[in-house]
């Protein structure tokens, strides 16, 4: 079973660590989900340890889904942890339905949101993204209920086909609704980043969800912080972020 990280460090050492999130892999793009595999059996493999922020899936609908490509990617994921690369994932606002079986299956451990972990004598507080978006509070109120154990007991219990057709129909008003709204509304709230990072002492934040990326250095009661934000996965591009005995760098993949 896999057990959700508490905080308790990332082990010392000068191995690669990488940082990835917002693949939103799906049938329908099958060049962001090649670009993911081949990613998995190249450049990962040289990595001691990866990390996935989130939404590496577009929708994910519960362990039971057989639909191309999840299968393929599942058994990639496992020869990627049985290489020797430890995995590392977090639930995006899109796959927080990943369970217990998908871990098994694939060998990743499941993270909690937030996880903070100690690398290289900084404390990173690592995030999805979405819960430090205080100012759209249509969404907060959503991500509630919708994360409700026994809403999401009931959701599975439904037959695929159900929870198929289901998920469409949220895809079709989800992106209705983010039209609607304002992009401030839908970027991270700093107060709330700030509270976030101080409440775990962090010197760095690294979440995703934004689809904004870019570094973003302050002062947090006098001590000099940095939020990075990862970026999403495009066909014809997509990002990680390296952590090294070098520093600190972004990719391209």
């Amino acid at each position: 079973m896999a057990r959700p990280d508490t905080g308790s460090g990332d082990p010392a050492g000068d191995g690669e660590r990488l940082f990835i999130s917002d693949l939103h892999l799906a049938p329908e793009r099958p060049e962001t989900v090649a670009r993911f595999l081949d990613f998995l059996a190249g450049r990962a493999r040289r990595a001691e340890r990866l990390y996935i922020l989130g939404d590496l899936f577009d929708a994910w609908i519960g362990d039971d889904d057989d639909t191309q490509p999840y299968p393929q990617i599942r058994t990639a994921l496992r020869a990627l942890t049985d290489s020797g690369t430890a995995c590392r994932l977090l639930h995006g606002n899109r796959d927080f339905l990943i369970g217990r079986a998908f871990a098994r299956d694939t060998g990743c451990t499941l993270l909690r949101d937030p996880t903070l972990i100690r690398l290289r004598g900084e404390r990173v507080l690592l995030m999805h993204g979405d819960l430090l978006c205080t100012d759209d509070v249509a969404y907060q109120r959503f991500r509630r209920r919708v994360r409700n154990p026994l809403v999401r007991r009931l959701f599975l219990w439904r037959s695929l086909a159900r929870r198929r057709a289901q998920a469409a129909d949220y895809r079709r008003r989800s992106g209705s609704a983010t039209a609607a709204k304002t992009a401030a509304s839908m970027d991270v709230s700093q107060p709330t980043v700030a509270r976030f990072m101080r409440r775990h002492v962090a010197d760095r934040l690294i979440h995703g969800h934004t689809h904004r990326p870019a570094d973003h250095a302050f002062t947090l009661d006098g001590h000099p912080v940095l939020r990075q934000v990862l970026a999403e996965w495009h066909p014809e591009r997509g990002e990680v972020l390296v952590a090294d005995a070098g520093g600190w760098r972004r990719e391209p993949v």
